[in-house]
C-alpha cells in the first residue's frame, strides 16, 4: 500500500492560535474577522498528507464509475454516504496567493475555509514541503476535516450590487460592503476534504505526450490517495466521491475537453466510486459532455486494460490544443 511522503496532524484550535493566516488585502482580513469574530475554532483535528506520483504499469477500466453533472459551482453539500473530496485547483505552491487580492477558485476556497491559510503557515513553520509538484512529477496534497466558516456568493447579481460577480479580479475591485453583504457565516461549520493538485500551465499548441502523462499521473495519484485516506475516516461506508470541475482551465489556460476526459479516466482507473462535475453553467455542461465523450473514445481505443503509454498515445492522437488563460 502506498504511503504518503508525510502525514501531519494539526489541532485546529492550536493551529489558528500559533499560525494565523497572513493577509495582504483588506477584503481578506475582513472576511477572516467575519469567520472568527471571537477567534474561537470548532474543536477538530486536521490531517494533511503529501503524496509522491505513483501509477501502475497497467491500468484497468473495468470498475464502473458514476458520473453526475451540475450547472453550478461547489456548494459543499454532501450527496450521499461515504467520504467526499473536493479538488482544489492548486498552484504548484500550496495556497500561495491566499492572502492576496486574487480570488480564483484556490483563493476562494481558502476564504471560505480560513484554516487552509493556517495550514500553509503551519507546514512552512514545521519545515514541511508545500509544493504540489516536484520537478516533472505531481505531488498532490490532501487535507481532511477542514471547517468551512463562510459561504461567499460570487455569481453576478445586479440587485446585490455585484453586476459582474465577485470572482477573480472583480473581488478586489468591489467595495468591501458588497463583499460582506455577499457573504454568510456558517454556524456550526461544515467539514470539507480537499485534493490539492496542480495542473500544467500556460502551454501552447497541441498538448505534448509529456504534458498528457503529467496530467493523468497527477490526477490518478490524487484520486488514489483520496481512496486510501477515505479508509481512515470514521465513515462506515467505504464509498469515495470526488467533486471537481474544469481543473487547470482558468488562469492556466487548459483545454476543458481534455481536462474533463483525463480526470474521468484517472478516477475510473483509481476506482473512485462517483464523480460530481460542477460545470458552472449550461455552456460548461456542454463542455463536460464533450469531455465525457472524449473519455469514452479513449477508453474504447485502449480497451479494458492498457498501459499508461498506450493511454497517452491514444489521447495524443486526438490532437487536443491548449486554450488561453482567463486572466484570473
Amino acid at each position: 500500500m502506498q504511503e504518503p511522503l508525510f502525514r501531519k496532524e494539526f489541532d485546529a484550535e492550536v493551529l489558528l492560535k500559533q499560525h494565523p493566516p497572513q493577509f495582504q488585502h483588506s477584503h481578506k482580513t475582513a472576511l477572516f474577522e467575519l469567520a472568527y469574530p471571537d477567534g474561537k475554532v470548532f474543536p477538530n483535528s486536521i490531517c494533511v498528507t503529501r503524496w509522491s506520483q505513483a501509477v501502475p504499469e497497467m491500468l484497468s477500466f473495468s470498475t464502473p464509475i458514476k458520473v453526475d453533472l451540475r450547472p453550478d459551482f461547489y456548494d459543499y453539500k454532501p450527496i450521499g454516504p461515504g467520504t467526499e473530496w473536493h479538488v482544489n485547483f492548486a498552484d504548484p505552491r500550496l495556497f500561495v496567493a491566499y492572502g492576496s487580492r486574487l480570488f480564483a477558485q484556490d483563493e476562494m476556497q481558502v476564504a471560505e475555509h480560513p484554516l487552509l491559510g493556517s495550514v500553509r503557515e503551519g507546514l512552512l513553520a514545521s519545515g514541511f514541503s508545500v509544493e504540489t509538484t516536484e520537478g516533472e512529477i505531481g505531488t498532490p496534497i490532501l487535507l481532511r476535516n477542514v471547517e468551512r466558516r463562510l459561504a461567499i456568493s460570487t455569481h453576478p447579481d445586479p440587485n446585490a450590487g455585484r453586476p459582474y460577480g465577485l470572482y477573480g479580479n472583480r473581488f478586489a475591485q468591489s467595495p468591501l460592503d458588497i463583499v460582506l453583504q455577499s457573504t454568510r457565516r456558517i454556524e456550526p461549520p461544515t467539514i470539507t476534504n480537499f485534493i490539492a493538485m496542480a495542473a500544467p500551465s500556460y502551454g501552447r499548441g497541441e498538448y505534448s505526450r509529456q504534458e498528457i502523462e503529467f496530467i493523468f499521473a497527477t490526477a490518478y495519484t490524487g484520486f488514489s490517495a483520496a481512496i486510501l485516506e477515505s479508509k481512515t475516516s470514521a465513515e462506515t461506508s467505504q464509498r469515495t466521491t470526488v467533486h471537481t470541475g474544469f481543473w487547470g482551465c482558468g488562469a492556466f489556460g487548459g483545454n476543458r475537453t481534455l481536462m474533463v476526459a483525463i480526470q474521468v479516466l484517472a478516477a475510473k482507473a483509481a476506482q473512485i466510486n462517483q464523480m460530481m462535475f460542477h460545470a458552472g453553467d449550461e455552456d460548461g455542461m456542454r463542455d463536460v459532455r464533450r469531455g465525457l465523450d472524449a473519455a469514452e473514445t479513449i477508453e474504447f481505443r485502449c480497451g479494458p486494460a492498457c498501459s499508461v503509454d498506450a493511454l497517452v498515445a491514444q489521447t495524443s492522437e486526438m490532437g487536443f490544443r491548449w486554450g488561453v488563460g482567463d486572466g484570473n
